[in-house]
């Protein structure tokens, strides 16, 4: 990719059959491949976005990632019950914010922070994939939700920026896809899901139920980060970030689920199964980052690619 594109003399790309789809090799060629649709790198020529023989190559790595995103979902067609299911949270939680509030240092905090860039430098840009794929009540309420993300008008309320004050403020660098080389595919695969329900028109509804799911469980993770970073003694632009999300986030599941959820299906009741499968989707890639940090944690050693 360093090169333009020659349809001439194309590149042989690697098979992409028998991967594993979780695995390193297949998530960062999933991200390199998407983030040409976003801000693209320096020194690769913008033609590769829409390269025919390149697009072959991202069809094969998504078919490899979807199919064993489909058989390990549990499937349903109950979006209300799910939904449901989200807003009950344990009462003795075990995730990677409560870890992070009980036990986490320093060092875990910045961890997390790295892990959490490849997306929150570019937050909200991939759910925007999917307003012009959505009709009335639902767009509307969805492109609310995406103007608070995008700092209801102010730059510097954007939370993308945010995070970017949050990496600094954590003595991080704080360029985009600044530690890209750093984050292992766990962390990729939860952005590469959103891009790819977002770019692929089928997939709306999957998309809808992922950005659902997030608006749902954030708040009170949110909540939990703030005690985390004032128990640490964080500057307080790291605070700033997720005290934002506690309050935006409350109001942006009711507006995700009743509005945006709601007329959908009213619309197009056939993607339910779809709406549900972006729920489960997310809930097992997040899954997949918990355990991967909780396990190197727990052993004392970092969960960072040369950490």
């Amino acid at each position: 990719m360093r090169s333009p594109p020659d349809p001439e003399c194309p590149p042989t790309w690697p098979g992409t059959s028998g991967r594993d789809p979780f695995g390193d090799d297949l998530q960062l060629a999933l991200q390199m491949c998407y983030e040409l649709h976003y801000r693209g790198f320096r020194d690769v020529d913008d033609a590769w976005e829409w390269s025919p023989q390149l697009l072959a190559f991202r069809a094969g790595c998504e078919a490899v990632f979807l199919d064993a995103l489909r058989r390990r979902a549990p499937g349903g067609d109950d979006v209300g019950a799910i939904l449901d299911g989200l807003l009950r949270e344990p009462v003795e939680g075990t995730g990677v914010s409560h870890f992070l509030r009980d036990h986490g240092e320093w060092w875990h905090m910045r961890e997390f922070f790295v892990h959490r860039s490849v997306y929150h430098l570019k937050e909200a840009d991939p759910h925007a994939w999917v307003i012009p794929r959505l009709q009335g009540g639902a767009k509307a309420a969805l492109v609310a939700v995406e103007f608070d993300e995008f700092g209801a008008g102010r730059g510097e309320r954007m939370h993308s920026r945010l995070f970017a004050d949050l990496l600094a403020g954590a003595g991080l660098d704080p360029g985009y896809l600044g530690h890209l080389g750093a984050v292992p595919a766990p962390a990729l695969a939860i952005v590469n899901m959103m891009s790819l329900f977002g770019l692929h028109r089928s997939l709306r509804g999957a998309l809808v139920g992922h950005f659902t799911a997030a608006e749902i469980t954030t708040a009170p993770s949110a909540r939990r980060m703030v005690a985390a970073l004032e128990r640490l003694g964080a500057d307080p632009a790291c605070v700033r970030f997720y005290a934002e999300h506690i309050e935006a986030d409350a109001v942006h599941e009711q507006v995700m689920r009743h509005e945006v959820v709601g007329d959908l299906l009213a619309r197009e009741p056939e993607l339910a199964a779809d709406v549900v499968f972006g729920i489960h989707a997310t809930e097992l890639l997040e899954q997949h980052l918990a355990e991967h940090l909780l396990g190197a944690w727990r052993e004392g050693r970092g969960s960072l690619h040369g950490r």
